[in-house]
């Protein structure tokens, strides 16, 4: 059984001394997008280091229809917050490449942005003292759902070993507007949500992962081969190991 009031004090406390051993002083620096992982992931900041210590980073690509959900969590948390547009970046990025002659994949379009945006808050987070949150969850990281070097990347991850449920469970428990912790993800490119795009839910996905249990054996299986295929994401960089003998 899962023990939200548990979990969210060692989370909080977890921050702190990871902020202790490895940025004493230093800001939290947040991709704020108003979904349900960048909320938690603010407000455990903020009860950890204090909301003058949790910077929000809204990083629209151009016209985001939903950017007044982001807007909301910095209201509602009341920390500071900077709005830097992505579109040219992407834009620069998407024309340097068709000028040398690359044909553009759609999932080019897809995980371009989110690893321009984490190099947004790189950016940031140096100029600002600061330590980027990554704000992934163990659903999305089981089958592979995230962007390697964009949203999964980042210096600490409070919320990577819960899953979608777990998560929900904790906004909640801290307070947050339902809007925001309910809000369903879409993948922002199509409008089409994120369990339309994988082909099933994320209650079936957690409870696969907690307990083992799918009746479905194509969405089974098809869980099955997603995490295989995605686990190298997980994993440290693999390197030659050298020896001198």
């Amino acid at each position: 059984m899962f023990n939200v009031e548990k979990v969210t004090h060692e989370i909080v406390q977890w921050i702190r001394d990871w902020f202790e051993e490895n940025g004493k002083g230093c800001n939290a620096v947040i991709g704020i997008s108003g979904g349900k992982d960048s909320s938690v992931v603010a407000a455990l900041c903020v009860k950890a280091l204090g909301k003058e210590r949790v910077i929000g980073v809204l990083m629209p690509n151009g016209e985001q229809k939903d950017i007044d959900s982001a807007k909301l969590l910095a209201s509602t948390l009341g920390i500071p917050n900077y709005v830097c547009n992505i579109k040219k970046s992407v834009d620069g990025a998407i024309e340097s490449l068709e000028n040398c002659g690359v044909e553009i994949s759609r999932q080019t379009k897809i995980n371009l942005p989110p690893r321009i945006r984490m190099a947004t808050l790189y950016a940031l987070s140096q100029s600002k003292n600061g330590r980027v949150a990554n704000t992934c969850n163990l659903s999305e990281d089981w089958v592979g759902y995230s962007t390697r070097y964009g949203d999964a990347a980042g210096d600490f991850s409070p919320l990577g070993k819960l899953t979608v449920q777990e998560v929900k469970a904790v906004g909640k428990y801290l307070g947050l507007p339902d809007s925001l912790v309910d809000k369903v993800p879409s993948d922002g490119l199509t409008d089409r949500t994120d369990e339309d795009n994988l082909g099933f839910t994320y209650a079936m996905l957690d409870r696969y992962i907690r307990e083992g249990i799918c009746e479905d054996a194509e969405i089974k299986a098809k869980i099955d081969r997603l995490h295989a295929l995605n686990a190298f994401k997980l994993k440290p960089i693999p390197s030659y190991e050298y020896s001198q003998d």
